[in-house]
């Protein structure tokens, strides 16, 4: 038991936790929060100066980390992931697959090159985690997908439609998964509404778009830390608990 938080440990503590997308935004919130909780974190991103930095962090403050500059566009780089968490800790009980990008754009703009990132990272990335971390579960006979959806996967606006096609996109896949996983495997999906990441905003070209992501971002945007407990709450539940799908999204999003 955490005294100050009264929060159990148990659910949490000693379980190997591999996440994608971990160098910023929800990723290193995630990485943060269930290090303190106990957990063993292997970091996956491009950046490996802010993994670097982000794993000293957690090991001075007592926690265990390793990581790996990964791209997700990449397979073999997932399984580098998967087997480092293998090498390392002797397991993988959870992968977080949370890389995504948002580069939106009205239809007619042509953003061709966006839309094919949003399609490698948001849907091929997942399905690239999901290839490399499956056949361990299904060996261990133990094993947690959670990936990263959007409420973009539920209510589709202007600007958007790409990106909510790759987030319904990863809706589908895990609910197929999950229905195949059986008994032994576990498959969450968390749909983050509007968060104060790095990426909100960053790679839009879109004047217009831009201001209006911007201009939302600092009127209610939450913090990605409201979506690491998401995470925590659905990795710490008993192994026969299959927490499905959250929705997370600021009160004032409409």
């Amino acid at each position: 038991m955490n005294i100050s938080t009264g929060i159990s440990l148990s659910g949490i503590e000693g379980k190997v936790v591999a996440i994608t997308g971990a160098s910023s935004g929800i990723g290193e919130a995630t990485a943060l929060l269930l290090a303190e909780r106990g957990a063993k974190v292997v970091l996956g991103a491009r950046r490996s100066d802010r993994l670097e930095a982000l794993a000293a962090r957690i090991v001075n403050a007592g926690g265990e980390a390793a990581y790996a500059s990964i791209d997700v566009r990449r397979r073999d780089d997932l399984s580098t992931l998967v087997q480092l968490a293998c090498e390392r800790y002797g397991k993988l009980d959870v992968l977080v697959n949370n890389a995504g990008v948002m580069p939106i754009s009205p239809l007619d703009d042509l953003r061709v090159e966006d839309w094919e990132a949003m399609i490698d990272i948001n849907i091929k990335g997942v399905l690239y985690g999901i290839a490399a971390a499956l056949p361990v579960f299904r060996k261990q006979g133990f094993g947690h997908f959670v990936n990263t959806a959007s409420t973009a996967a539920f209510r589709i606006v202007p600007n958007q439609s790409v990106y909510a096609g790759t987030k319904f996109a990863v809706r589908a896949i895990s609910e197929g998964l999950r229905q195949e996983a059986g008994d032994k495997l576990r498959v969450t999906i968390i749909s983050p509404g509007f968060t104060r990441t790095d990426g909100v905003g960053a790679a839009v070209t879109n004047p217009e778009v831009k201001a209006q992501l911007e201009e939302s971002r600092d009127k209610f945007a939450m913090p990605p830390e409201a979506i690491a407990r998401s995470i925590a709450f659905a990795i710490e539940q008993p192994a026969d608990i299959d927490v499905s799908e959250v929705i997370v999204r600021p009160t004032a999003q409409g």
